[in-house]
């Protein structure tokens, strides 16, 4: 087995706002990677901060320290996701930038990745400094989770995960689809864990977190339940449907011609009649979307979707 100091790790980090933050995670960060050895980078995303936060990265650019910088906020996704792109190790750990993810857990992690041999290791805030409002809700999302997509991770909201550079070879991210980076490689045949991991109080600056992203979360979710189970056979769930509501419109049809034909009953005060035509009509519907949806899915797989994001400039010590 390959020790730590012969591997390169790259930290990727996502930053709005963290004027305060940034140089002291920076030097737990390089500290830690002495102490054990490590090859390492560090990549800092700017997602378009107000503050002082770029003119605080530029200090630290002596600490082997990459900076990209987004002409705007695009969020935390598709800063990882520039941030993995950007990157060198073979092995990726993210983190948050508001110091609470605890860099002290980076080791243990890794050791864990490696004996266990597995692809993604999760970090696991189960002691969370939080507000109230923010865990409750965190365990809203993690009820909705274990329905749709049951990956077996207690935190998915946790940034503190550390990953094989294989993991992103055939995925891009984008909307909020951070959270699930787990459930999408798992879905993708990789092999997850999770770990306990340290989680401290916010000292300087104030959460990004809104209840918006909350909303956003959970329409994510959905999008990766329905990628799990039919991105590749959308017609199988459009077309179902579709069927369905084709055998229930021709069931009511029959027993609407039955009544009018052997019974003689009035069916201009019947739901009967518009449900036979407009099911049919629908289930049609549903049909053709299921093979249009189909095209689409191949399609997708067959080219490179475009980024959401827009980089300004790539800054580096070289």
């Amino acid at each position: 087995m390959e020790k730590l100091s012969e591997v390169k790790i790259s930290f990727v980090i996502p930053v709005f706002n963290e004027e305060g933050s940034v140089t002291e995670l920076n030097a737990e960060i390089v500290n830690i990677t002495k102490n054990i050895g490590l090859t390492y980078e560090i990549i800092f995303i700017d997602d378009g901060s107000t503050d002082d936060t770029l003119q605080n990265l530029k200090k630290l650019l002596m600490f082997n320290v990459k900076i990209i910088r987004f002409r705007r906020n695009f969020g935390q996704t598709a800063a990882l996701d520039a941030g993995i792109k950007a990157s060198s190790g073979e092995y990726i750990i993210t983190m948050d930038g508001d110091g609470q993810n605890d860099p002290a857990d980076v080791p243990k992690l890794l050791e864990k990745l490696k004996n266990k041999n597995l692809d993604v290791i999760s970090g696991w805030r189960k002691n969370r400094k939080d507000a109230f409002t923010k865990k409750f809700s965190s365990l809203a999302a993690a009820f909705v989770r274990k329905i749709l997509l049951n990956d077996g991770i207690h935190d998915s909201g946790c940034t503190l995960k550390i990953y094989r550079r294989e993991c992103f070879k055939c995925i891009d991210l984008a909307g909020e689809i951070h959270r699930f980076i787990p459930a999408i490689l798992k879905i993708k045949g990789f092999r997850i864990g999770e770990m306990e991991v340290n989680h401290r109080q916010r000292k300087k600056g104030a959460t990004k977190y809104t209840w918006s992203r909350g909303i956003k979360g959970i329409l994510d979710m959905v999008s990766v339940w329905f990628w799990k189970k039919y991105a590749n056979k959308p017609l199988h769930l459009f077309g179902g449907v579709g069927v369905i509501l084709a055998t229930i419109s021709i069931i009511s049809g029959i027993i609407a011609g039955y009544q009018k034909i052997f019974i003689g009953i009035d069916l201009s005060d019947t739901i009967l009649t518009d449900l036979s035509l407009f099911g049919f009509l629908i289930s049609i519907q549903f049909l053709v979307f299921g093979l249009l949806a189909d095209i689409l899915s191949k399609s997708y797989f067959a080219m490179t979707k475009d980024r959401t994001y827009d980089i300004a400039e790539i800054i580096d010590n070289k």
